[in-house]
């Protein structure tokens, strides 16, 4: 395959977290380095940039990828092993590869074969591979690689070298999506920070269209792309925290035009089913219920299922109603068609800690039928009916506090004195960040658990009064939330634990200093990879969590790992980036004495293999 022409790249030393559905802006400056007798001015600066603006920015390489087939739909309810052409592998969620070259007795030989550095602003990536080109995205945009040397093929850019986007809040940049990006067809779909989906040619990167879906200047944006259901692309919008006429959705486009075919609102309106779980509160200080980590499918029971962050304010106190909200911390089940809420799952009404659901949905048939599982911040791992929406089972991992599961609902009861009031100190568990968050968990077929990544700690809060509301107000609302270590583990921030799927018993768990920093992927090799914030990436034996590998990357590892085949290889992909802000703030005031953050930003694709005999 032809390698397209090296291009100039700007650095951007800009980063931002989501967490529930909120961006925690931090200090983010882009800077240009020249060499020159003397500073350049900035009028002069943006006159340079603006000269270099056709080359360097330009939307695509001119190389392209030779002999591509089109994805079919019946490709993406079935992958081909060698593949990752979903955001999880399969749109059931499973995270899980069949592929069995490299297993429990090899993996230990387990070589580099070759790495990549990523485009600025890249973190949380989640690569596809299709017939031996991989897709990486970024903030930056888009990059076709070959799969087996990293060769790049192709890029598309969406960031553009303007000085006056440094005055912007970083989640209204220019930017794309970074979570991940979808394939159908001979395309690539992606959304934007400002509210778009595009779709791009598969085989050059060029744009062949871009959808307005929201505005971007109202807060909306993407943070992870869509998935495609039915030949439709599905997203889910973020960006919902500030008050407006308008609420959070779910909507699904045409794949040839990017046309809205229907959109489902995330918040329920004054009026509608639901709409008066949030008291008599106007549609526009009903804030929240953003659905910004990707959904799965089933094609037996022909259902989307997609799950809502909390309300916003996150304190009852503060939005004023102590209604349930719906459909915030909600696991929707949508008809694909029309989307329609056929049914619907409350974990935890009127939710108030900032501890939310909106994370992955695993779909599995154990032999005795279909079960959907989720886990969200509080550690807890929900078993429904994907049919009808009815409780099986709660399964909760012991490190929270703040609430008790009914036994005929299923859902989280707050437990009344770890409500937050006004300028009151409160103490719960898990603390900010959650117990478990955007990384997500794994199922492994052989052994029937789940493999789940997660974060001990409590807070010590207080939250203040909110402002007389008005358009544009609103946000998380007034708080202070102090990290503290959790008291059953004191002196470590990480637990990797195998859970079994049908009893919730652990059968193993690898405690660590630090946190755990990558989703799970599992294999057909018996294998469970897995990395943490201080650079190391692990492989475990499914069966009882003895550790078969591990190496060193050049950040902390940060993203969703995937493996994947071509001609006959088996791969394993494991980005690295800067790692989740929030994992090190907490280890800071955890381990104050030894804990900093590496300095830099640059995120690394790093590809392992086998050794060729």
């Amino acid at each position: 395959m032809p390698q397209a022409t090296a291009v100039v790249r700007f650095r951007f030393d800009a980063y931002a977290d989501q967490e529930s559905g909120a961006v925690q802006e931090g200090a983010a400056r882009r800077r240009l380095s020249v060499r020159r007798d003397q500073e350049m001015t900035r009028a002069t600066l943006a006159l340079l940039v603006f000269t270099l603006l056709p080359w360097v920015f330009a939307p695509a390489a001119r190389a392209q990828v030779t002999d591509f087939e089109p994805v079919t739909t019946e490709e993406l309810l079935a992958p081909d092993d060698g593949d990752w052409i979903n955001w999880r592998r399969t749109l059931n969620g499973q995270g899980y590869s069949p592929l069995d070259q490299i297993d429990r007795d090899n993996v230990g030989n387990l070589q580099l074969v070759w790495s990549w550095a990523l485009q600025p602003g890249t973190d949380e990536v989640t690569p596809l591979v299709h017939d031996g080109v991989m897709y990486v995205p970024s903030r930056s945009g888009v990059q076709a690689l070959d799969a087996t040397t990293g060769d790049l093929l192709w890029e598309h850019s969406r960031r553009q070298a303007v000085p006056a986007d440094e005055d912007l809040p970083i989640n209204r940049r220019p930017g794309m999506a970074r979570r991940s990006i979808s394939i159908y067809g001979d395309k690539i779909y992606a959304g934007t920070s400002r509210a778009e989906l595009i779709a791009l040619d598969a085989r050059t990167g060029e744009l062949v269209w871009q959808h307005q879906v929201a505005d971007s200047s109202l807060g909306y944006r993407y943070t992870s792309g869509p998935i495609i259901v039915r030949g439709k692309v599905v997203a889910g919008m973020t960006g919902c925290e500030r008050y407006k006429n308008d609420v959070c959705f779910i909507s699904a486009h045409d794949p040839e035009t990017g046309a809205e075919l229907w959109r489902t609102s995330t918040v329920a309106r004054p009026g509608d089913p639901g709409g008066d779980t949030w008291g008599d509160l106007p549609l526009t200080w009903r804030a929240g219920a953003d659905a910004w980590i990707p959904g799965s499918y089933d094609p037996g029971t022909n259902l989307i299922y997609w799950s809502t962050a909390q309300a916003k304010p996150w304190a009852i106190v503060q939005r004023g109603t102590e209604g349930a909200a719906l459909y915030t911390n909600s696991t929707l089940a949508l008809d694909p068609d029309t989307g329609e809420i056929r049914w619907y799952f409350q974990h935890i009404p009127a939710e108030t800690h900032d501890l939310d659901e909106v994370f992955e949905i695993v779909l599995v048939d154990r032999g005795d039928g279909l079960s959907l599982f989720k886990m969200g911040k509080i550690g807890v791992l929900w078993e429904l009916d994907p049919r009808t929406g009815a409780f099986r089972n709660a399964f909760d991992l012991g490190y929270q506090n703040i609430v008790e599961i009914d036994p005929v609902s299923g859902q989280g009861i707050l437990v009344r004195e770890r409500i937050p009031q006004i300028d009151v100190p409160v103490d719960y568990c898990p603390g900010p960040g959650g117990l478990k968050n955007l990384w997500a968990m794994a199922y492994h077929p052989e052994t029937e658990a789940f493999y789940v990544p997660l974060t001990p700690g409590c807070a010590h809060s207080i939250f203040g009064a909110m402002p007389e509301p008005e358009l544009g107000g609103g946000g998380v609302g007034p708080n202070d939330r102090r990290f503290t270590v959790h008291p059953d583990s004191p002196g470590q921030l990480g637990d990797f634990v195998a859970m079994d799927s049908r009893t919730g018993e652990l059968l193993w768990r690898r405690r660590s200093h630090w946190q755990y920093g990558t989703a799970v992927l599992t294999t057909g090799g018996g294998l469970v990879f897995v990395g943490d914030i201080d650079r190391y990436m692990y492989a475990f034996d499914a069966r009882d969590g003895t550790e078969l590998w591990r190496t060193r990357t050049p950040t902390a590892t940060d993203g969703f790992p995937i493996t994947y085949a071509v001609d006959g290889r088996q791969y394993v992909a494991v980005p690295s980036g800067p790692g989740w802000s929030i994992s090190w703030r907490n280890a800071r005031i955890a381990f104050p004495e030894t804990m900093q953050r590496p300095p830099g930003s640059g995120s690394v694709l790093q590809v392992f293999a086998l050794p060729v005999e």
